[in-house]
């Protein structure tokens, strides 16, 4: 059952390389200004992901401009956690972290399980069609939480 779209929402998984960057971009996409949208990591050691980005290229979610950010930088960059209204943790690593820094502040912090597509595949088609299973999990959550696109 979808509710309402929260004023600003924050995704966040293990290194923002390839979940909470795709959950951003197709936040933004399909949602427009409705809300602020940022994602995060729990480290920021890798680079976006090639594979995200092209998988997301192909229902128009653009990813190439997208800059890997921890939580800390993120914080010292100005973005507060406590700004948020609602957290979306995309593993259990980003989840637990995500419940730390957000004891002493009144927002939602919900997770959606996602599967991490990195070493489950050999080979450029298989791992393509794990980056799109990874993709249409998030997109089928994101309509199940907040309700079919308004932006396309």
């Amino acid at each position: 059952m979808a509710a309402d779209i929260p004023g600003s929402v924050l995704f966040c998984c293990d290194h923002n390389a390839i979940r909470s960057p795709m959950a951003e971009g197709m936040m933004k996409k399909f949602y427009g200004r409705a809300a602020y949208v940022q994602s995060a990591g729990v480290k920021n050691d890798l680079e976006i992901d090639g594979f995200a980005v092209a998988v997301c290229n192909e229902i128009g979610v653009t990813l190439n401009n997208h800059r890997t950010r921890s939580f800390e930088e993120m914080k010292a960059w100005g973005d507060d956690l406590g700004g948020f209204d609602l957290v979306v943790a995309l593993s259990p690593a980003s989840q637990r972290l995500a419940l730390e820094l957000t004891r002493v502040f009144h927002l939602d912090v919900e997770y959606w399980p996602i599967m991490d597509p990195t070493g489950m595949a050999e080979g450029r088609d298989a791992k393509l069609n794990m980056y799109r299973q990874v993709r249409d999990q998030i997109r089928r959550m994101m309509i199940q939480r907040f309700g079919e696109p308004t932006a396309l």
